[in-house]
This record gives structure tokens, C-alpha cells and sequence, in this order.
């Protein structure tokens, strides 16, 4: 029976990082189901509070990480709040569009034209645009990285 958990906590840490193209897919979410099943199916005693609480901890910073690169890059060229909603609304979107290229392009696209609309400004629209891309992958490279150390810490404490 433990190769079966096993193997869905693998499949769950896998789907984690899908989660970053397919933002429809709760990353943190998936790492945390691998995290449950291996403590509540496998080993209760194995993982300690200093593991839950930087697990919470690391949680967190994902969050604010794909809010804060999105958020900094659309304002650094002065992107308007309407832009920033519209870019979340815009990956989430262009994720389901045009997999998985649709993730850069339609939010790109959208905040070109809200910026655009809101300002007029060709060239300011452009470049809001790019931010936008930059931003995105800003924060999934932040993610990853942060996932992969949630990930590796993981199978440190339960495995060595």
C-alpha cells in the first residue's frame, strides 16, 4: 500500500509544477496533498512542527511572490490597478486558450489593450505589456524554486 501513496505523492509534486503553467491547478495545494497523505497515511510521526511551520512559512512566501513580481513589474511602467487585475484575470484565462503559450500572450495582449484604452499611449502599452511577461515569469521562477526547496525538505525529514 505504501508504494501506491507513494506514488501519488510523486504524481502530486509533479502536479504542482504544472499548477505554474495551468494557474487553474493550486500548486501549493498539491504539495501540501503529498505532504497530508505522507503524514497521515504513511509516517504521523516522521514530520516534525519545525517541518509544518516552515512549510507554512514557505506557503506564504509563494503566495506573496506571484502577487508581489506581478504587482512590481505592471507599477515599475506604471501600469494602472485595472492593468494588474486584468493580467490575473488574463493568465488564468490564457492558460485554458492557447496551453501554454496562451499564459504570456493573452495577458499581455489584454493589458496592452487596457493600458491603451485607459491612456492612449502606444509605446507605454507595450511596455506595460512586457511587464506583465516579466512579471509572470519572475514569479513562477520564484515558485519553482520555492516549491523545489519545499519538495526536497520534504523528502529530507521523511526519508534520511
Amino acid at each position: 500500500m505504501d508504494f501506491l501513496w507513494w506514488t501519488l505523492i510523486i504524481v502530486l509534486f509533479l502536479l504542482s509544477f504544472v499548477g505554474i503553467v495551468y494557474p487553474i491547478i493550486p500548486s501549493v495545494l498539491a504539495i501540501w496533498g503529498g505532504f497530508a497523505i505522507y503524514q497521515f497515511l504513511i509516517n504521523s510521526e516522521e514530520l516534525s512542527w519545525w517541518f509544518w511551520i516552515s512549510m507554512a512559512i514557505l506557503t506564504v512566501v509563494i503566495i506573496a511572490a506571484d502577487i508581489i513580481a506581478n504587482s512590481y513589474f505592471v507599477k515599475k511602467y506604471g501600469g494602472s490597478k485595472t492593468s494588474e487585475t486584468i493580467a490575473a484575470i488574463a493568465t488564468i484565462v490564457g492558460s485554458f486558450i492557447f496551453p501554454p503559450f496562451g499564459i504570456l500572450l493573452v495577458p499581455f495582449l489584454a493589458v496592452l489593450v487596457t493600458e491603451f484604452i485607459i491612456h492612449k499611449d502606444a509605446s507605454k502599452s507595450v511596455k506595460v505589456g512586457f511587464a506583465t511577461i516579466i512579471g509572470f515569469l519572475g514569479g513562477s521562477i520564484a515558485k519553482i524554486l520555492i516549491q523545489l526547496l519545499m519538495i526536497v525538505w520534504f523528502i529530507l525529514d521523511a526519508i534520511i
